[in-house]
């Protein structure tokens, strides 16, 4: 049997422990909080004073079309997923200095809430062909 270093197994034991920096939401109550408290400026469907949430997972940062960037966010290399997406809504100036966003969701359930919602609303739509006469 192999012994590992007793340091090792304390650094594991407390990863283990410790909560991610994407707890599990409830992507319903996000739907609720996503209408309350962003819907005045965003949209999962079109550009308002901020940019869409439309096919928002995996999408690089400041690339929605149609919508007038900040250069910070146009230059970020930041690609939009579960840990992005918390930690922009955790304090978006710090995570991209210089971004217009000047609003934050400090309440760590409100945010996995909104990221869970955000992660099913805005993710990659697979487009369906129509069929003549439809």
């Amino acid at each position: 049997m192999k012994h590992f270093p007793s340091h090792l197994l304390a650094v594991a034991a407390f990863a283990a422990a410790a909560p991610s920096a994407h707890a599990q939401g409830d992507p319903a109550a996000g739907k609720q909080l996503y209408a309350a408290r962003c819907s005045g400026c965003h949209s999962v469907e079109y550009n308002g004073v901020g940019p869409t949430h439309k096919n928002l997972v995996g999408r690089r940062a400041g690339t929605a079309q149609g919508y007038t960037y900040s250069n910070a966010l146009k230059n970020s290399t930041v690609i939009w997923g579960p840990d992005t997406l918390s930690r922009w809504l955790t304090d978006p100036e710090k995570f991209i200095p210089g971004q217009k966003m000047f609003v934050s969701v400090p309440d760590a359930k409100e945010r996995a809430d909104i990221v869970a919602y955000l992660l099913q609303a805005g993710r990659p739509q697979q487009s369906t062909p129509r069929q003549p006469g439809e």
